[in-house]
């Protein structure tokens, strides 16, 4: 099995190392990842001139360091990178600094890793470790990687969505295949007035807004906080078919 690995926290990420060191294990590894810290670089792309360097990690492995983001890191290794002869069987986006789940999906590099790799028709997984003092990587690693062996059989196209609990609360309870929550979360931005007397504002974050999504059911918010490994399959297309056929009982006229 040939994999490719990518993240969103960077070529010299701690998650990164920690879950190389373990898919080697299925097979050949091959890293293409940001030569910088992406996080919440989403889906985008760089149109203008990217850098490539191949570099070895002292005593850890050698990769593609890329100045771009994770789906440029996906994008350049598929089309131009990798061996044609020796084709990417799976691709995996990981192990990020933090959880992936509830609208923030949207906004990761972490999955648009995983998402491009699905555009190339390719099986991939985006695995996550929510944030922990202290984050023990090795110990979410082994976690990631006792699931992600169990989806190598992944269906081409597919995308798992892969998120570990806190170890810091115990060891996961279990495994729960879970819906993504559509609920967003407490948030809000710190102001400050700079030398030049400009407002300059930053983000902050809280907790999930509402603990009872939808029917009162797990999602992967709810399951993660309760110390859950969560697995939710995710899709590329964006149609919403009960809005395309609300639209469809409209009669457009053009302007004439």
């Amino acid at each position: 099995m040939h994999i490719l690995l990518t993240n969103d926290d960077g070529i010299f990420a701690p998650g990164l190392a920690a879950l190389y060191k373990r898919l080697t294990g299925l097979g050949d590894v091959t890293v293409a990842a940001p030569s910088d810290i992406q996080s919440g670089a989403g889906h985008s792309i760089s149109l203008d001139e990217i850098c490539c360097e191949y570099i070895a990690i002292a005593g850890k492995f050698s990769g593609y360091s890329i100045g771009g983001s994770p789906a440029d890191c996906v994008k350049l290794a598929i089309n131009k990178l990798i061996d044609t002869e020796k084709p990417v069987d799976l691709v995996v986006s990981g192990l990020n600094h933090g959880a992936n789940v509830g609208i923030n999906v949207f906004y990761s590099g972490t999955v648009a890793g995983a998402i491009e790799a699905a555009f190339y028709n390719l099986p991939a997984i985006a695995a996550s470790a929510a944030f922990d003092e202290p984050m023990d990587f090795e110990a979410a690693a082994d976690a990631a990687f006792g699931v992600i062996r169990q989806l190598t059989d992944l269906s081409r196209g597919r995308v798992a969505n892969l998120n570990i609990p806190r170890f810091s609360t115990g060891v996961p309870k279990g495994v729960l295949v879970v819906p993504q929550s559509t609920h967003g979360f407490d948030e809000g931005y710190e102001v400050r007035t700079d030398a030049f007397g400009q407002q300059i504002y930053k983000l902050t974050g809280g907790n999930h807004r509402d603990p009872k999504d939808g029917d009162g059911g797990w999602t992967d918010t709810t399951a993660l906080a309760a110390g859950y490994i969560t697995l939710t399959c995710l899709r590329q297309e964006l149609t919403d078919p009960k809005g395309n056929q609300a639209l469809s009982q409209k009669r457009f006229r053009l302007n004439t």
